[in-house]
């Protein structure tokens, strides 16, 4: 049983994270999460603000069928098609989620309080039909505080900005490089801009841009592995970071812009930048590596549980971490360019995959829901 004192110590370091302004989002979401109480538990002693979900979330969820079977049944006697089912077991999800989590919402002026769901994978090189998900998709879960999850592709750009147009919240995805974080950033004042001349108040419409970590230490790490140097393994560990902190001063730069100042003046928000993958995937480093060193005002941090757990117990959160590091980023990642390891390489790598992994999930998603929606309908027979 854990006391009060040790409750409040295990707050400590989230709560020191939320005060030098990071947003603390929980990337995972389930049916048994949502009806446990475990959620509502995690927004009020974790310091909870969001939920982030994907493909691969709702494939490790659903796939296991615990919670849904009573949902799986009713969908099966109704016979409707696979796709379907998956789209009205997930949107009930972030439905429930997005209700549970609306009181923070209302309070930060929707700023957090926000829960993610994403478009089928399946259409991340498909402009027109990626827009048209988005649109069905935020019309499926009808809440204000859904975002719609649009992978940052050179077919998402578009997309994301007639979204944002039409007044729809975006969380942007899969964003590895910086020359592509640079153009998702121009994405979302395009679509601010298209939502002025509509007339629209671009005071409810919020972004995030998803900038993911550990995966690229994970192919930088390999790569400098196999070059075996003192000096290739001196860096191991460093250009994750290095990336996600020029990714911040870039975003610094954009929002300080005339025409970022010109929006800002018709009620826009930010889109803010969003710490994504950063659980540890060697065992080497820091659990809260991606915690205690990506510290910065306006950010978001999406975490597994597992990292959310580690920083509670045990991070090291020391104020911003990283405006006062670009000088260091930039030699760091200047030394990997040196060593022969090419940077638009790597991350055009990890966009690729990283949409692959996707698509991947989403169909062994609807392998397994199928196989419960034909068990279930052989049961009512």
């Amino acid at each position: 049983m854990i006391t009060v004192t040790e409750a409040s110590a295990t707050a400590g370091a989230l709560k020191r994270l939320s005060d030098e302004g990071v947003s603390i989002w929980l990337d995972d979401l389930s049916r048994k999460r949502i009806t446990s109480g475990n959620l509502a538990g995690l927004i009020a002693n974790k310091n909870v603000v969001g939920v982030t979900t994907n493909p691969s979330i709702f494939q490790a969820a659903i796939g296991s069928g615990e919670g849904y079977e009573e949902q799986l049944a009713d969908l099966a006697a109704r016979g409707v098609t696979v796709e379907e089912a998956v789209r009205m077991m997930t949107t009930a999800d972030v439905r429930s989620a997005a209700d549970i989590l609306r009181p923070v919402h209302d309070a930060t002026g929707g700023r957090d309080g926000r829960v993610s769901i994403e478009v089928d994978p399946r259409l991340a090189n498909e402009t027109r039909a990626t827009i048209a998900e988005a649109k069905q998709l935020s019309w499926l879960v009808d809440r204000p505080n859904v975002m719609i999850k649009i992978p940052a592709t050179r077919a998402g750009l578009p997309a994301i900005t007639e979204v944002i147009g039409l007044g729809i919240s975006v969380n942007v995805t899969l964003i590895f490089s910086l020359e592509r974080y640079g153009e998702v950033m121009d994405a979302y004042l395009a679509g601010l801009e298209k939502a002025r001349e509509r007339g629209l108040d671009l005071s409810t419409i919020h972004s995030v841009a998803s900038f993911f970590v550990s995966r690229v230490d994970s192919e930088i790490d390999k790569r400098l592995t196999l070059l075996g140097t003192d000096e290739a393994l001196a860096l191991k560990g460093r250009a994750a970071l290095a990336n996600a902190r020029l990714a911040y001063e870039a975003y610094e730069k954009v929002f300080a812009g005339e025409r970022w100042l010109a929006l800002a003046g018709a009620g826009a928000n930010k889109q803010r930048p969003l710490w994504a993958s950063t659980g540890v995937k060697d065992p080497a480093y820091k659990d809260t590596l991606y915690v205690d060193e990506l510290v910065a005002p306006g950010t978001v941090n999406t975490m597994p549980e597992g990292t959310l757990d580690a920083t509670a117990d045990h991070g090291d959160i020391h104020g911003d971490s990283v405006t006062g590091g670009y000088p260091q980023a930039r030699a760091d990642l200047e030394a990997v360019e040196r060593l022969g390891i090419s940077y638009d390489e790597v991350v055009g790598k990890l966009e690729d995959e990283g949409v692959a992994k996707f698509e991947a999930a989403w169909q062994e998603l609807l392998d397994a829901v199928t196989k419960s929606l034909d068990s279930k309908g052989v049961d009512g027979e």
